[in-house]
């Protein structure tokens, strides 16, 4: 089995390492650190306790993107709507996120049009295609719309081996295929993306209309036939009053692919790393890295 190539949610790691790390943990001007560190050390673990059914990564691609892209906005503008601004602190980070990334040795593909999310699956698919498997680092669950028997989302648990969500695990969680999510995610609804979905439609509901109907669009078609397909009356009315919104949420919870290369099968540079950490003013990751570029 060829060996993975890591697709990692960098906008995910950054909000993830800075909310769940101390504040204190800081450069030698004592500004805060922390969403880099954390960000490193979830992608390093990965590269150097990779689980045996992954094996070690062949690449990384540190996937940057919008915050939201405007077509999405478009489309509904409640769309991400309802997130805190960024905080200062983590703006300060994210913006010196790319640079240390890449002196790792990673690819950081960014877009100002389209989210990392998008990024993400477009790398997936071409490493699909070239034979290779994709391992996708995120908590979003609208990446397991990507999932396929060659590309798996990594999902980090605390203090115990990542676990692989492949198209049975997204099956036994969503109650449908990987290749609908966006149409479960359009009728349950998405709390993280502001998306509400059907009224009093959730989850059980909505992998039952998808299981019996295939689509979204089929399961519209049946709620408007004579007769409503069986459908309670109640759930008849929350698809046809909402047709226009859930066709919109459809698109926007599919992701986008774009014009993407495979990258080539590339070590972590520890040595520049740790130069490039150094100057940030990060004595321990630095250390870290400096043991790791000798080992």
């Amino acid at each position: 089995m060829p060996a993975p190539l890591l697709i990692a949610d960098v906008p995910w790691l950054l909000y993830r390492s800075f909310f769940a790390l101390p504040k204190s943990i800081t450069d030698g001007d004592g500004r805060p650190v922390n969403a880099l560190l954390g960000t490193v050390n979830a992608i390093l673990s990965l590269i150097l306790d990779s689980p045996a059914a992954a094996g070690r990564p062949r690449a990384v691609v540190a996937c940057t993107g919008a915050e939201q892209a405007a077509y999405r906005v478009e489309l509904y503008p409640p769309y991400h709507a309802h997130r805190d601004p960024m905080p200062p602190e983590l703006t300060a980070q994210w913006e010196k996120a790319p640079a240390l990334l890449q002196a790792l040795g990673w690819t950081v593909p960014g877009s100002e049009d389209l989210e990392a999310d998008d990024l993400m699956f477009s790398f997936a698919r071409v490493e699909q295609e070239r034979g290779g498997r994709g391992l996708l680092l995120t908590g979003d669950r609208d990446l397991f719309g990507a999932v396929t028997e060659r590309v798996a989302v990594l999902e980090l648990r605390k203090g115990a081996t990542p676990g692989e969500i492949g198209p049975e695990e997204v099956r036994e969680r969503y109650g449908v295929d990987p290749g609908i999510v966006p149409d479960f995610i359009a009728l349950r609804g998405d709390p993280s993306d502001g998306l509400p979905g059907a009224p009093g439609i959730g989850a059980k509901t909505a992998a039952e209309l998808l299981r019996a109907h295939g689509s979204l669009e089929e399961v519209l078609a049946a709620a408007a036939a004579e007769g409503a397909g069986g459908m309670r009356p109640r759930i008849v009315t929350a698809l046809l009053e909402n047709e226009r919104l859930l066709l919109a949420f459809k698109r926007i919870a599919t992701l986008q692919r774009i014009d993407v290369k495979a990258p080539a099968d590339r070590r972590t540079d520890f040595a520049r790393g740790a130069g490039h950490a150094r100057e940030l003013g990060m004595r321990r990751l630095a250390e870290r890295l400096e043991k790791l570029a000798t080992a």
